[in-house]
């Protein structure tokens, strides 16, 4: 192993761990900002677009459509500014770099979402079955007293 490739497994060593995603995910990165002495944390959402490079050096591509326009911008999968990525949805595509989606309009332009099926999709409408059971008992509460 040489000294560049040593280094590189010493950094990811010590970096957190980043939550698995690919194209045609739907993401939100939260990134902090430096203005003057002043931090703060600014939300980004978009589609990824690609996924490139390995170890250290790993970067991905996020777009969105800001005011009607699209908006790209690339991050460094470990950067420091990076404070966590957070999956939204995830989208079925059949390609690992999705450039076809930027000429893509209206209903071509969206991706399909991956829906869950099985053990978790059933847990999940049961919590939503309990809240909403858990909301009329309280109305009725309140109408009765």
């Amino acid at each position: 192993m040489n000294l560049i490739e040593y280094v590189e497994t010493q950094m990811l060593d010590t970096k957190k761990k980043v939550s698995a995603f690919k194209a045609g995910d739907t993401v939100t990165i939260h990134y902090k900002i430096k203005e003057g002495d002043k931090e703060r944390v600014q939300q980004y959402q978009g589609v990824v677009i690609q996924r490139r490079g390995s170890g250290a050096s790993a970067s991905f591509t996020v777009r969105k459509i800001s005011n009607g326009i699209g908006v790209e911008r690339i991050f460094p999968l470990y950067s420091p500014f990076i404070e966590k990525i957070e999956v939204n949805k995830v989208g079925v595509v059949r390609r690992a770099k999705i450039y076809y989606i930027r000429e893509a309009k209206g209903k071509k332009g969206r991706i399909e979402e991956k829906q869950q099926g099985g053990a978790a999709a059933a847990a999940k409408e049961a919590a939503k079955s309990s809240k909403a059971a858990e909301g009329t008992a309280k109305v009725e509460e309140k109408v009765e007293a």
